[in-house]
């Protein structure tokens, strides 16, 4: 019986073959994609979760709870949204490398979020340098619309001018000739305090200013500060502190009844995330600007509420508000542009009209800023919690400046 004759090695280009042959029979083996299923539209967004979780952990919600409604109904350009989330370390620096990752790394479409002021600019300047459309969700200062406006960046958020000037009737109403301010030392705080003085000195040119405490973001020392503004003897105080720092500040003015008899108007402390936490030391009298979800009868916000409810078993707080309606806009403009292009949502966003939890509200043309307005009224304290009375609501669009006047604030911005 003759040897068998061993088999040749096959050669290199069979090989190729069989393997060819068998990666195809694994890919049958993988479940099919579902039929039409498309590339996801890619938001990248970043915010400082770690360092103001009160706010952000809310809007968080808001975002989740606004994706699933636009996923269910189909998504965006028959295109699901994804959300790609990063803590931006709560520092211009850590945020402008979050935000690079997120376009080189993580291949977002666009870029969203920011909470501080300087860390919103800082993400601004980067979208503008790379051309990238950047939604700021949160962030307050004026420079981020006017001084340092740039193209590819909108804000949806009331900025602390339209805030400060919903105030404003209140405080020339009360006639407190003499007046302190306190504030974190950062790009919001200082923000709002320019524009306060600005504005107030304009309708009573009589006041005077007679303290201004400007303490560390987070880190507030409020026994000094109380009993500076105290000694002081200001009969009117404008109050930009918020989260902690308010909270350490209302405790130490109680303690030390440093406020007593004294007129105070106040940005953002009716807003539940720094009230709550106060439950019956809440200052009552304070006139602000706030969200008493409680008692808001537009049916938008009814129906945002009652999913917020079933969605979460939680009620929502502002944070929920902008997460919810930052999603929405984005959604809004990418079916308005046809496109995740950059330049073409700019072009869209330009005029944008969308339906957020307090109506309709619109990006103006002339300086990318939302017309979202906001609550302003009086604190109380009821069943050992703070609340705001009588509050009303206050168009942004009535608050702004006219687009002439927008010219002026923004120079060469596009």
């Amino acid at each position: 019986m003759r040897p068998q004759k061993a088999a040749p090695f096959p050669s290199v280009p069979l090989l190729r073959r069989r393997a060819a042959l068998i990666a195809l029979a694994a890919l049958a083996l993988l479940p099919a994609l579902p039929a039409g299923a498309a590339e996801p539209i890619r938001i990248g967004e970043l915010n400082s979760y770690k360092a103001q979780a009160a706010f952000l952990d809310p809007y968080r919600k808001g975002m989740e709870l606004a994706l699933k409604q636009v996923n269910d109904a189909g998504g965006v350009l028959g295109r699901p949204l994804e959300l790609i989330s990063r803590d931006d370390g709560g520092n211009p620096g850590d945020a402008v490398r979050v935000a690079t990752e997120l376009l080189t790394r993580d291949k977002v479409d666009l870029l969203t979020g920011t909470f501080l002021s300087h860390v919103g600019l800082a993400v601004a300047e980067l979208a503008k340098r790379r051309k990238v459309f950047f939604l700021a969700a949160e962030p307050l200062t004026d420079k981020l619309t006017w001084a340092d406006g740039n193209r590819y960046t909108f804000r949806l958020r009331p900025s602390t001018y339209m805030q400060v000037a919903m105030l404003m009737p209140e405080a020339v109403k009360a006639n407190r000739k003499r007046w302190a301010i306190v504030y974190p030392n950062y790009e919001y705080g200082q923000s709002a305090a320019q524009t306060f003085k600005t504005l107030l000195k304009a309708a009573q040119p009589d006041v005077e200013f007679v303290a201004e405490q400007a303490t560390p973001l987070g880190k507030i020392d409020a026994g000094p500060v109380a009993q500076a503004i105290a000694d002081a003897k200001p009969d009117a105080v404008f109050n930009v502190l918020f989260a902690a720092d308010l909270a350490r500040f209302v405790r130490e003015a109680n303690t030390r009844k440093a406020l007593d008899g004294t007129f105070v108007v106040s940005l953002l402390s009716g807003e539940p995330e720094y009230l709550d936490p106060l439950k019956e030391e809440a200052p009552i009298g304070w006139v602000v600007t706030g969200y008493p979800w409680y008692s808001i009868t537009i049916p938008a916000h009814q129906a945002f509420l009652d999913a917020y409810r079933a969605a979460y078993n939680d009620y929502p707080r502002l944070g929920s508000i902008v997460g919810y309606a930052t999603i929405k806009s984005l959604a809004a403009g990418l079916a308005k542009a046809g496109s995740t292009d950059s330049e073409k949502l700019v072009e869209a966003f330009e005029g944008l009209e969308v339906d957020g939890p307090f109506g309709p509200f619109t990006y103006r043309a002339s300086d990318h800023q939302a017309t979202v307005g906001a609550f302003v009224g009086t604190l109380a304290v009821k069943h050992g919690r703070g609340i705001m009375l009588d509050p009303v609501y206050v168009d942004g669009a009535s608050v702004l400046p006219s687009d002439a006047e927008v010219l002026k604030l923004r120079p060469a911005a596009n």
